[in-house]
């Protein structure tokens, strides 16, 4: 039986890694986006759908006889007006689960972000714990938070199973020091999701999307629960990044959203 996979968002940098890397014989992904997007051959076994995650009428149609929905779209990091965090981060999560509730949808994986507890202590040799309680460092990080508890609403109120996975920085490889311990490689962005997808009956779980850092700072006990096996390391990659003297003196640099918590970033 052919499983039937959504993605929003799916023009996005996560959203056109996952369409690629998440591919099977048995799977059916529809590829929603803002965006206008192009097919990447014709072995692939997806459906293009040119929408805004605000327009709820779009997403009934999208959401209909879906098994699943990975909710990446939205608004980036910094940018954008309160309003249109508001407008398209929230309202938009909210017509994601809307949708998915009409449509019998049984699973949401929501991709929120370390930023929704960015102002979080960033202690040496004290683990983050998975629920760590909202502490946003920007609007970004409110409209992630707020995204968090409507996800948790519907699991709560209508039986919706949701993971939420706030994910640190996902790059091909890291690049800076943060990344040290909060890098999210390509290939254990997959298997997280891939496991996000399978778990037998998740609840609502908040998991962190990190991969196995030997600097990590967050706990990956929830992760692991669900299924997920991380396999790759920022040490790895020590020698390109260097470590700067001055590393402890950059902004925010005990806080997990680092320069993200200062007052010039919105």
């Amino acid at each position: 039986m052919t499983e039937e996979i959504l993605i929003t968002g799916s023009a996005g940098e996560i959203g056109t890694w996952l369409r690629k890397s998440l591919r099977q014989p048995d799977r059916h992904i529809r590829l929603l986006d803002i965006t206008e997007q192009n097919a990447l051959g014709p072995d692939e076994s997806a459906q293009l759908m040119t929408a805004s995650i605000t327009d709820q009428d779009a997403l009934l149609q999208a959401c209909e006889g879906v098994d699943a929905v990975l909710h990446l779209g939205g608004l980036s990091t910094v940018g954008y007006s309160w309003d249109e965090y508001v407008d398209v981060n929230v309202n938009g999560t909210r017509c994601v689960l809307e949708a998915a509730r009409r449509c019998g949808v049984p699973r949401v994986v929501y991709a929120s972000s370390h930023h929704a507890v960015g102002f979080g202590p960033n202690t040496p040799g004290r683990t983050v714990p998975d629920y760590l309680y909202s502490r946003p460092d920007s609007l970004y990080g409110f409209s992630k938070a707020a995204s968090e508890s409507l996800c948790s609403l519907y699991h709560d109120r209508y039986g919706l199973d949701v993971v939420c996975i706030r994910i640190g920085s996902f790059r091909t490889r890291p690049t800076d020091l943060r990344a040290l311990w909060n890098w999210l490689s390509p290939g254990d962005c997959t298997r997280l999701f891939e496991a996000a997808l399978s778990t037998n009956s998740p609840g609502f779980r908040l998991v962190w999307g990190v991969s196995a850092n030997e600097r990590g700072i967050m706990s990956l006990d929830e992760a692991r629960a669900i299924g997920y096996v991380p396999l790759d390391n920022a040490e790895e990659f020590i020698n390109d990044i260097g470590l700067s003297a001055q590393a402890g003196k950059v902004q925010g640099a005990g806080l997990i959203g680092g320069p993200f918590t200062s007052p010039s970033v919105e």
